[in-house]
């Protein structure tokens, strides 16, 4: 398909997504390919329900839901339960997608929603932990607990656990490598242009450093990395300009820390990038060119 249609965009960013289904599967097993089923297949039955009930035209073949049902799943823990996933994937596509008007016109990213819809509703399953033997015995939210104690102390052979994804944690965000090959393939490709992306993690490691904290541990830990490859580069959530994606991706950045540091939560990309969702129309006219005026009046 084309890749300047909705439909080729979409299935571009499939592909950059499957290297981490696959491995999430190595990983955490058959919990992990349930949950990234149930998750995909609703969101995709949730819409076109949703439009049919509306009488609106069955858009499912943009495969939108597609990449909904998968960010939804691969930001999930692999103990989710299944009537859990299901509820999530509800709530991403009907109320943060199509109450909104659907694809293009939704203010907040739909698996982040939905994300965050269970999270508050559910707290205790969505801080679960899955563990196999080949897993490091340390989850994401016990290392970033553990920074935020103070406590933490990293050495080489961490660092490398992480980035090569022999860890605890969310289904997608694990494996360092395969988000950054992920981030290549889509700016090789121009579905993204990575300066949102770029902007936050620079924005959490420049503010890590003055705090005095683990820089490397503070990228390489959490959903951070994944965050900023997949979530602030959605095209109806955030900012149409260069400046615009550059602020946005500053704001992620800055919020995240401060809820590491300081928040009661020990991670915060989830709501780092919905509060800047909030601001995306702001920063959009901030930003954009006013065309028949220049500064200091009317041309």
């Amino acid at each position: 398909s084309d890749k300047s249609s909705t439909s080729g965009i979409m299935l571009t960013v499939v592909i950059a997504l499957l290297p981490l289904c696959v491995y999430g599967v190595i990983i955490f097993g058959l919990p992990a390919l349930v949950t990234i089923i149930v998750s995909t297949a609703c969101c995709v039955v949730f819409e076109m329900l949703f439009q049919m009930a509306t009488k609106q035209t069955i858009t499912i073949k943009d495969c939108s839901a597609i990449v909904t049902g998968i960010l939804l799943a691969l930001v999930l823990p692999p103990t989710t339960p299944i009537w859990m996933t299901m509820l999530g994937s509800a709530f991403a596509i009907i109320v943060a997608k199509s109450f909104f008007g659907g694809l293009g016109a939704n203010i907040f990213n739909p698996a982040l929603a939905g994300r965050a819809f269970m999270f508050v509703s559910f707290p205790s399953q969505m801080g679960a932990t899955w563990l196999q033997p080949s897993a490091d015995a340390i989850s994401s939210a016990t290392v970033l607990s553990t920074i935020k104690a103070g406590s933490f102390s990293a050495n080489t052979d961490n660092y490398l656990q992480y980035f090569l994804g022999n860890r605890a944690g969310c289904i997608g965000e694990t494996s360092i490598i395969l988000i950054l090959l992920a981030f290549l393939y889509l700016l090789i490709t121009r579905i993204i242009d990575g300066k949102a992306t770029i902007s936050m993690v620079a924005t959490v490691a420049l503010a890590t450093w003055i705090s005095g904290g683990d820089v490397v541990m503070a990228l390489i830990s959490g959903g951070l990395l994944f965050g900023a490859v997949f979530m602030v580069t959605d095209y109806a959530t955030t900012p149409v300009t260069s400046w615009g994606r550059i602020a946005f991706g500053f704001g992620c950045g800055l919020i995240t820390f401060l809820i590491r540091k300081f928040g009661g939560y020990p991670e915060g990309v989830m709501f780092s990038i919905l509060i800047m969702n909030a601001v995306t129309p702001f920063l959009n006219n901030l930003t954009s060119r006013k065309y028949g005026y220049k500064f200091g009046g009317k041309v």
